[in-house]
């Protein structure tokens, strides 16, 4: 019976030193343990609230991109709206000269007749290639400079997050 029941001495030393033992915790190492606890949660929760703000970003910059993708199609085919109808006006304008150009041109001569056509096939061939180069050099370089602009946009943003 004896071991189950410890002796005073036994009991009052072992009672000192966990009073002592848990002092000591108390004064040195609790604080800085949950001061650590306490740095770990805010620092876990600013990664937390970085990264719900990337996620946003993130999504206006993919919303605002494909505004950006919808204006540049609209402006595209405003763009080729105008070209085709200056294309026809030009032709409307080149078949009307070609027209008053001929019927001089029957009086004169046969000979006549078909240089003059040449010329004015050439020159309306040359008049709607040139159009045509200048039209798509202009979309082209639109598309590919807002296309560098996203790109670099994009990756100066991810540059700066930073996750944990």
């Amino acid at each position: 019976m004896e071991l189950l029941t410890p002796d005073i001495g036994l009991v009052a030393w072992s009672s000192v030193a966990f009073l002592l033992l848990l002092f000591l915790l108390k004064k040195f190492a609790w604080k800085p343990i949950l001061s650590s606890l306490e740095e770990r949660n805010t620092s876990i929760e600013e990664a937390l609230a970085q990264a719900e703000k990337a996620r946003k970003e993130i999504a206006d910059l993919s919303a605002r991109n494909e505004e950006i993708l919808k204006e540049a199609k609209e402006e595209r085919n405003n763009i080729l709206r105008e070209a085709n109808k200056v294309k026809e006006q030009i032709v409307a304008e080149a078949k009307e000269k070609a027209q008053a150009d001929a019927a001089k041109i029957m009086l004169e001569a046969k000979e006549d007749i078909e240089v003059q056509k040449k010329a004015v096939m050439a020159d309306m061939k040359n008049a709607a290639a040139s159009l045509a180069v200048e039209i798509a050099e202009k979309v082209l370089t639109r598309e590919l400079n807002a296309k560098g602009e996203q790109e670099s946009f994009i990756n100066e943003l991810a540059s700066k997050a930073t996750l944990n």
